[in-house]
């Protein structure tokens, strides 16, 4: 393993939870680093009362919330208007994660993450940074051609409106797709730094079960194929081959714009901060 090129790549990483899960971010209290970023997933069925209350819960407890804003969960622009300033005033949000959504049907006018971007709703109410998800494997609904055209609509809108950007993957087990997007966004241009998105320590059954919920495609093949299924069932899966690998890609082509890495820890935050933890520590102790 690519010990200090992990331990550098970790310096800076981030974990996601949901809303709803609001016992988790107790559990993050003396695990995770103050001022670390924690995204807030807003699903479908989830109030915007409930994405403002756990923004403003996480930051109480010193941690720099990121809310999903999500285009097909917002009925209209004056609701958007609304979100943002609840979410600056109540929680101090500065960067805002935005997205179109998965849901067939949007609960009104909105539906594509280019909408939010250019309502001026975001630096209206204070916030600089905005991530915008990428897809190593591509989108389970949207064409690569549209998702690219859509992905440089949104970076040039943001742009255009002074905001920061910063580009945040779908999870995936191979890091050959991460990298392989790495490339080809640093070869048309693309200059926003890029955070990984994996899967923290979770059992197999788990990871199955939210990778075709999410459409991870070729590298959930790799996961269901993997030899010594029973000893990784007993320990549990976890991102370190992966992250050793994209952290010596990193190292030895800093071009590549890697940043940092995202945690998606499927309502367990905490595990993905121990093993993160111990991923640096066992970098010291070598």
């Amino acid at each position: 393993m690519a010990a200090a090129p992990l331990a550098e790549l970790l310096q800076s990483y981030s974990v996601e939870v949901t809303a709803r899960d609001a016992k988790s971010f107790d559990r993050l209290v003396g695990r995770l680093p103050l001022a670390s970023e924690v995204f807030v997933a807003n699903i479908p069925n989830d109030s915007l009362d409930l994405l403002v209350e756990a923004a403003a819960r996480l930051r109480s407890h010193g941690f720099v919330p990121v809310p999903h804003i999500v285009a097909r969960n917002i009925r209209d622009l004056a609701e958007l208007d609304s979100l943002m300033e609840r979410l600056a005033g109540e929680a101090g949000v500065d960067r805002v994660l935005s997205l179109g959504g998965d849901r067939d049907r949007p609960v009104g006018t909105l539906d594509e993450s280019l909408q939010l971007i250019g309502s001026g709703a975001f630096e209206k109410h204070g916030v600089r940074q905005i991530s915008i998800a990428c897809y190593p494997e591509g989108h389970p609904r949207i064409d690569g051609p549209v998702l690219q055209s859509a992905l440089s609509a949104k970076l040039a809108a943001a742009a255009g409106r002074g905001l920061q950007t910063r580009l945040v993957s779908q999870f995936t087990f191979d890091p050959e797709p991460i990298l392989a997007m790495a490339h080809r966004l640093r070869a048309s241009g693309v200059s926003a730094p890029l955070r990984v998105g994996v899967a923290g320590p979770a059992s197999r059954a788990k990871l199955i079960k939210f990778a075709m919920r999410c459409g991870v495609g070729a590298s959930l093949r790799a996961l269901t194929e993997r030899k010594s299924l029973a000893s990784s069932l007993l320990g549990g899966e976890t991102p370190g081959a992966l992250l050793a690998v994209v952290a010596l890609a990193s190292a030895t082509e800093p071009s590549l714009g890697i940043e940092g890495v995202h945690f998606f820890t499927f309502g367990a935050p905490e595990g993905s901060i121990e093993w993160a933890r111990a991923a640096q520590a066992a970098t010291a102790d070598s």
